[in-house]
């Protein structure tokens, strides 16, 4: 028992010591394959420079020394099938990883196989996003996915302001997925139109004819191209022969482009002229000193007739992809792992005598060099290298490149973090932390066409597929819209305004009028609206009012015409009449203000009478003189002027008192001679309603519901009307005689009715407030262009001259409108500046009056202490002749008074003062 316990020791540290040995034993050789199409953009590119990484890690001592890595190629051929079964004979030589392949279709099918086999997949050109799905958890991205390009995308569209997009694409996994992830991005930012036009895998001249001609019918001019690198750049020059690079086009590309012409020679940049004006992403490659060395060895490698490609960002993506698989495996020998593998059970029971499938062998440390793998991070050529959860590189920066004049030029920069700069983001690192706490910019862009303004992006039409409006066809009122039946051509008021405007339009719309209704009624205008809603029309043209319930479904254009409910009634013209100067005042009015010219001329008179020898004289002289001045005063011309205070005082307020008279008096006679008068007793709105008279309105209108929902007038008293000849009908016949008293009706429609009819006019203002427009399909751009051209059309008097064209054939309406205030001017409204008038004159008269028997009195005192009295007189004789004194001693001058005054004094003889002037 003692021996057999020894033996067993022996064996087991034999055993340990063994495994020990080779667990600690680093490998000679590590062996990885590859998995890319050689001849090809990105292949011719990759393939030196993986050789070149090659060669610099076996050389490097610090990585895997003493372990040689080997790297087995081969070629996929742009071909799925060929690809797989390429792949199966590369993992037979047991490599520990996978690297590409550029392909994403192909990298889907590898990555089934790498799943089985748990060989990690490291990819340096597959951009497909679902790609990074769990379905594929052995699959690593040293690229960017295009999930993130997509974004920058949908940014750099959205920063121009362009709403509608097609989406040029190669039909596989690359091209759907990708433009699947733009559209769903295009969405967030409220793009209306996203159109998918697909091309085969290995397409032709003639299926991109075909595709450019069908993108031509639709509205869109910006264009996305999203498709494999192409060197002959075949979309571009087709489309250049199509005329589809001139400035009505924006043409934008992923960065298959910027791969394609970075690995252009210096001597093939001539093609470049067919991409003058378009604007691509290419990833972003931070300058650092380990590009600029490298960059400067492939240019000795050309040299040397090593490289045939010019270096594309997918180079150098491969040169970092070898180095970041080397750093893995590094890390999984030096934490003691073993590179084995093992026979699977399902393989081996698999019978097939050609494809040896049974060869194939599993890796044991797949998941551990998978995990290794994604735990990288090391500064390699294209910047940092590290990994994120969904296994794809931690970086979404994007260079936005223009090509003008053959020349490839960076305009900005877009970043996850910092959105559109013109500054690498890695400098504006520790300035800003949000999307949106920076201002986005870019360089100027020269567009297809060599213009540098931002191009609009679409079209409303071309010749091709015109715009389709539709016009309503009326049975009345049809100078609104009509087809003229020998020509079949659509005129009217709706129609010139639209021709008009859409003159101003800064681009061509191709347009034509489809007719909707029978002509034999009016149509449903709601239902017109609806088809504009329901994209059977592309905008509807006409008398169509702007109502809440449209503006939900559609949008209308600035509106062209005012409107609104009216009232128009019989008018009689009063020009005609001989005494219409008379009208401006009532009766009471003109005999108040003759009165006043006569006290006027007497106040006046009394008060001027001894100071002013222009009214004294001969009695008919006087008389003459008073009512002259006064009467001449309306016109300012009297030649006399007042000499006493109190006649400028009476005169003062007199003229100020004509001067309100005379303005009132023309304001009114100008307003009587340029408005007509109603002969119905209907006022406005409040008049009518107040009535039992009928009312008209026309057939279909919403005046009917408006008059009897809102107003509250009975139903039994509105009227149908059918035509303007009913409307004329009715309204001479008169509510007495069958007819209406009055008809209420939109103001357009009035308008036109009274454009060949004087006997009527409108009574009062539009009671309601409303408008027409143009209607569009919702988002239409046309919409806002429309409204700016209406508005132009209104300022520059265009709209006015179309409205007077077919509304004021005999008279524009406007002149016509019932002035239902009276015209008249009433004593009521002037009767404080005459009682202030006649006040200031009649103290002015009683202050006279009073100084007159002051001065006589005083006279009289003075003459009878200096003279004896005669008794032989009787009291009523001496009471007569006082007042005939009286009036002798006011008529006398006032010079002749103070004579008077001094002769009491000297002769103690009584004198009677005898009149020296009458």
């Amino acid at each position: 028992m003692r021996h057999l316990g020894f033996v067993s020791l022996f064996v087991l540290i034999i055993w340990v010591s063994h495994n020990c040995l080779v667990s600690c034993q680093k490998p000679a050789v590590v062996n990885l394959g590859a998995i890319f199409t050689f001849d090809s953009v990105i292949g011719r590119a990759a393939k030196p420079a993986m050789e070149a990484a090659i060669s610099d890690i076996n050389a490097t001592p610090t990585i895997l020394n003493g372990t040689h890595l080997n790297l087995s190629m081969a070629d996929a051929k742009c071909n799925v099938f060929l690809g797989s079964a390429e792949a199966f004979q590369v993992i037979e030589k047991e490599v520990v990883a996978l690297i590409g392949p550029q392909s994403s279709s192909i990298a889907r099918m590898i990555s089934e196989i790498a799943n089985g086999l748990q060989v990690p997949l490291v990819s340096f050109a597959a951009t497909d996003p679902t790609l990074s799905a769990l379905q594929f958890p052995f699959f690593v991205r040293t690229v960017q996915s295009d999930a993130n390009q997509m974004i920058a995308m949908a940014d750099l569209v959205d920063f121009y302001g362009w709403k509608e997009v097609i989406a040029i694409y190669v039909d596989d996994d690359y091209g759907r997925n990708g433009i699947s992830v733009l559209h769903g991005e295009l969405d967030r930012r409220l793009a209306k139109a996203f159109y998918k036009l697909h091309l085969p895998v290995h397409f032709t001249q003639n299926d991109i004819i075909s595709l450019l001609n069908q993108s031509k019918l639709l509205g869109p001019r910006v264009y996305v191209v999203h498709v494999n690198p192409d060197p002959q750049l075949r979309i571009f020059a087709i489309a250049e022969k199509l005329q589809m690079m001139t400035s009505n086009y924006v043409w934008l590309a992923t960065d298959w482009l910027s791969a394609t012409i970075d690995s252009f020679a210096p001597m093939n940049r001539t093609a470049l002229h067919v991409l003058q004006g378009v604007v691509g992403l290419r990833q972003h490659i931070p300058e650092s000193k380990q590009k600029k060395d490298f960059m400067s060895r492939w240019r000795k490698m050309q040299q040397k007739g090593l490289v045939t490609s010019e270096l594309n960002t997918y180079g150098l993506c491969a040169y970092d992809t070898v180095w970041t698989v080397a750093h893995s495996i590094d890390k999984f020998i030096n934490e003691g792992n073993n590179l084995t593998f093992s026979s699977t059970d399902k393989l081996n029971d698999t019978k097939t005598t050609e494809m040896h499938l049974e060869k194939l062998r599993v890796f044991n440390g797949g998941a551990i060099l998978l995990e290794e793998l994604l735990h990288t991070n090391f500064s390699g050529l294209t910047g940092q290298v590290h990994f994120s959860s969904d296994r794809n590189i931690v970086t979404s920066v994007y260079d936005v490149i223009n090509i003008d004049k053959m020349a490839v030029q960076i305009v900005g920069y877009w970043s996850s973090i910092f959105g559109f700069s013109v500054s690498p983001p890695e400098t504006l690192r520790g300035t800003q932390n949000s999307h949106s706490g920076i201002d986005h910019k870019l360089h100027n862009v020269t567009w297809p066409g060599g213009k540098t303004e931002r191009p609009r992006g679409w079209v409303i039409a071309d010749d091709e597929r015109p715009l389709s409006i539709g016009v309503p066809h009326r049975a009345s009122f049809v100078g609104f819209v009509t087809e003229l039946h020998d020509s079949h051509k659509i005129v009217g008021y709706c129609i010139d305004v639209f021709t008009e405007a859409l003159k101003l339009v800064p681009y061509a719309v191709p347009y034509k009028f489809e007719l909707f209704g029978d002509g034999r009624s009016n149509p449903n205008y709601g239902q017109l609206v609806n088809m504009v809603a329901d994209n059977v029309f592309d905008a509807a043209v006409g008398d169509i009012a702007i109502v809440k319930n449209r503006t939900k479904i559609v949008d209308f254009s600035q509106p062209y015409i005012t409107t609104g409910l009216v009232i128009v009634a019989p008018i009689r013209n009063s020009k005609s009449s001989a005494w219409v100067f008379l009208k401006p005042f009532t009766v009471d009015m003109w005999c108040m203000t003759a009165a006043a010219f006569l006290v006027i001329a007497v106040v006046i008179w009394i008060l001027e009478h001894r100071v002013n020898d222009a009214f004294r004289g001969p009695p008919r002289r006087q008389l003459v003189t008073m009512f002259m001045f006064s009467f001449s005063t309306l016109f300012k011309t009297n030649h006399e002027e007042t000499v006493s205070t109190l006649g400028r005082v009476v005169m003062l307020v007199w003229l100020f008192l004509l001067m309100v008279i005379t303005s009132s008096y023309t304001a009114n006679l100008t307003s009587i001679l340029t408005v007509q008068q109603l002969s119905s007793p209907i006022t406005g709105i409040d008049s009518l309603i107040a009535n039992s008279w009928p009312i008209g309105y026309q057939v279909g209108s919403f005046a009917y519901s408006y008059l009897s929902e809102t107003l509250n007038i009975h139903r039994s008293r509105l009227v149908e009307l059918h035509s303007p000849e009913e409307y004329e009908s009715y309204l001479r016949l008169g509510p007495d005689n069958g007819g209406v008293a009055a008809i209420v009706d939109e103001l357009p429609y009035v308008e036109l009715f009274l454009s060949t009819r004087t006997d009527f006019g409108i009574i009062g203002q539009p009671f309601t407030k409303s408008g027409w427009g143009f209607a569009f399909q919702r988002d239409s751009v046309l919409a806002i262009d429309m409204s700016t051209a209406i508005l132009k059309l209104s300022e520059n008097g265009k709209l006015q001259d179309i409205h007077e064209k077919w509304f004021c054939k005999m008279g524009c309406p406007e002149e016509r409108r019932g002035n239902y205030e009276p015209n008249q001017l009433h004593l009521l409204s002037f009767w404080g500046l005459y009682l202030l008038c006649g006040s200031i004159s009649l103290a002015a008269l009683v202050v006279y009056i009073l100084r007159m028997v002051r001065q006589f009195v005083r006279y009289r005192r003075r003459q009878m202490k200096q003279c004896s009295s005669s008794s032989s007189v009787h009291s009523t004789t001496r009471c007569s002749q006082i007042i005939y004194n009286f009036f002798d001693f006011i008529d006398e001058k006032e010079e002749a008074i103070k004579k008077m005054f001094m002769q009491c004094e000297i002769n103690p003889v009584p004198e009677t003062p005898t009149s020296t002037a009458t």
